[in-house]
């Protein structure tokens, strides 16, 4: 007999359910409410004082729908707690101050925001922030000079895809008293569990693979019950709280999630494959491919290698805008994850506000063009890669 512990990702959250609908319906209604009812005034300080489970008020959290959502989100990453967000960034930015006030360490390439969230606001606040390239992670243990410190690091990383070795990393921050952060975006659940793997906090943006119809904005966290429990009272307070609309259509998201992930990765490879082979490519950063740096550790770590991958165009950002000018069936736009391919030239959008010398530290060059691959006919997608480069 199966249980919602040992059954695979595609049942639990499809049978995801936290209430029997009176009226048969497969799956809970969507509760608007932002207030309820009690029959006595003792009866509603059992709640308040946690001597029993109930909803007193949204924006604290306890509504139907965003409860059955952060179970969902739960089980996919296999953690006891998780908390939903109006966006990625209110979800990363509640965590940071929640866990991160004792000091930061950053490790490797970073979303843009973040990295502004991290400059100029978490370092105004008087919270230490150390970066440092992931070439120096050779350093980390002398940045963790002091216990009670975050680790914060995405893997894959954003553009360049590059792939960080979380086992290690969550090694070396545990022996020195610190908690270890992953924001797992652009993998997914179904690709990659850094809980299992050492990390203490997961962190989505599920405005991309979770949500996946470029239709929402929201955010999500999974970890433990202790260490989510400082988060809900940031996410609280800053009143950072998902929506319930938007929890429910979340929610509809999940189940297609396992089957969307699986066609991301078949097309994704099929187009790094091709593009490999292309003159006018001078190099495709997909952690699916042999010749990618990091192959051999995300297969360690990876179940799947994502529907995000760069490509360097020859002739640098002139060439890289014409071609990117020139795509038919993939749209120019931010974002990723979702069901429609999209192209972006993160000198453009994501890193922007980066300098050129640092961006090229990074190795985000200015013929860059990151692609987020979507479930069209990968065919398709090829094609429209061709011509634009011819």
């Amino acid at each position: 007999m199966t249980t919602p512990d040992n059954q695979g990702p595609a049942t639990r959250i499809i049978h995801n359910r936290r209430h029997k609908d009176a009226f048969g319906s497969p799956y809970s209604p969507v509760y608007n409410t932002t207030t309820y009812r009690f029959e006595n005034t003792a009866d509603l300080l059992d709640v308040i004082e946690g001597r029993s489970n109930g909803n007193l008020y949204t924006r604290w959290g306890t509504n139907p729908s965003i409860q059955e959502l952060e179970q969902g989100l739960a089980r996919l990453e296999n953690a006891e707690a998780a908390l939903g967000f109006a966006s990625g960034m209110a979800a990363i930015s509640a965590t940071l101050l929640a866990h991160g006030r004792s000091g930061i360490v950053c490790v490797g390439d970073l979303y843009g925001g973040t990295q502004e969230l991290l400059k100029n606001h978490c370092r105004a606040l008087g919270i230490p922030v150390t970066f440092l390239f992931r070439e120096e992670q050779d350093r980390l243990a002398e940045t963790l000079n002091e216990p009670g410190k975050l680790v914060y690091f995405e893997t894959p990383a954003n553009p360049n895809m590059a792939i960080l070795d979380i086992r290690a990393i969550a090694e070396t921050a545990h022996q020195n008293g610190a908690l270890v952060a992953v924001d797992n975006t652009f993998a997914s659940p179904i690709n990659q569990k850094p809980l299992e793997l050492g990390a203490d906090l997961v962190l989505h943006s599920a405005t991309k693979y979770l949500g996946g119809h470029s239709d929402l904005t929201a955010g999500a966290l999974m970890t433990s019950a202790s260490l989510a429990k400082p988060v809900v009272a940031w996410r609280k307070n800053l009143g950072q709280l998902i929506a319930p609309e938007t929890a429910a259509l979340l929610s509809r998201s999940l189940r297609t999630l396992p089957l969307r992930v699986r066609q991301h990765n078949e097309n994704a490879m099929a187009v790094a494959q091709a593009m490999e082979q292309h003159p006018k490519i001078t190099k495709v950063h997909y952690p699916g491919l042999p010749s990618f740096e990091g192959h051999e550790l995300a297969k360690r770590q990876m179940t799947g290698f994502g529907g995000m991958l760069s490509i360097e165009v020859k002739g640098g950002q002139q060439a890289a805008e014409k071609v990117a000018d020139s795509l038919n069936v993939f749209l120019l736009a931010t974002s990723l994850g979702g069901v429609e391919s999209l192209v972006s030239q993160p000198s453009a959008t994501s890193h922007h506000g980066l300098s050129r010398e640092e961006r090229l530290k990074r190795g985000i060059g200015d013929g860059m063009l990151r692609l987020s691959v979507g479930l069209e006919d990968a065919e398709d997608l090829i094609a429209d890669l061709n011509q634009a480069l011819s």
